[in-house]
């Protein structure tokens, strides 16, 4: 199947999956914008998707996503990798033209992987898994209000976290119009367009999610949030 065997059909699975991915980290943010205003609102939300069917299905779903463009990528960087040889310590400089987060996305991979570790344990691991298994938490399993305010209100965590989404403002800008351009949407008229396009949407997702881990910290989200 070419979309396996061949590395065109490996840069389209890398594509899809990360433009999914991204369209998940969408939802997340709309998800994440009712915490501003009411920490009910945000429950209901937690409540209504929980360890129900879909919500399950749904992660299953996620999870399959995110390891398909992990795996992909680790195959496809180590083919670039065996086909420029010694070529790569040749090189002392880089083009004008290659940006900085597309010759580190691997090691902005790397942190943004730990990133999703850090965020499964800090809450998926107390919130659906723990209600699927039962195990005994701080919270009720519903209440993600509490591990919010909880989560954010350790400055380590806060400051991983910020870090977090620094390595995924650089990876996610770079991916963006890089799958537009593998999937045939970009053409001399268009990259520059995209690239735009994903500087300012990738922008206004990452600063949302930072606004969520600074107002926590810094503790004046009580004041906008309602528990």
């Amino acid at each position: 199947m070419w979309l396996i065997n061949s590395p065109i059909g490996r840069k389209v699975v890398m594509s899809l999956t990360g433009i999914c991915l991204i369209l998940f980290l969408t939802f997340h943010c709309c998800m994440n914008v009712a915490a501003f205003f009411s920490g009910d609102a945000y429950n209901v939300v937690c409540k209504f998707l929980g360890s129900n069917w879909y919500a399950v299905i749904g992660t299953v779903g996620l999870a399959f996503l995110a390891v398909c463009h992990i795996v992909y990528a680790f195959i496809l960087t180590a083919q670039n990798r065996r086909a420029r040889g010694n070529q790569r310590y040749e090189v002392t400089s880089r083009r004008p033209e290659v940006s900085w987060a597309s010759q580190n996305m691997l090691v902005l991979g790397l942190i943004v992987l730990l990133g999703i570790i850090l965020h499964m344990y800090n809450f998926w691991g107390h919130m659906m898994f723990a209600e699927l298994t039962g195990m005994e938490v701080a919270h009720d399993p519903a209440d993600g209000f509490a591990w919010i305010q909880e989560t954010f209100s350790n400055p380590v965590y806060s400051i991983l976290y910020l870090l977090w989404m620094v390595a995924l403002w650089f990876h996610l800008t770079h991916g963006f119009w890089s799958s537009m351009q593998t999937l045939g949407f970009s053409g001399k008229i268009w990259l520059k367009r995209w690239q735009c396009i994903g500087m300012v949407y990738v922008s206004i997702l990452m600063a949302v999610f930072a606004f969520l881990v600074l107002s926590f910290w810094l503790g004046f989200a009580p004041s906008m949030c309602c528990a």
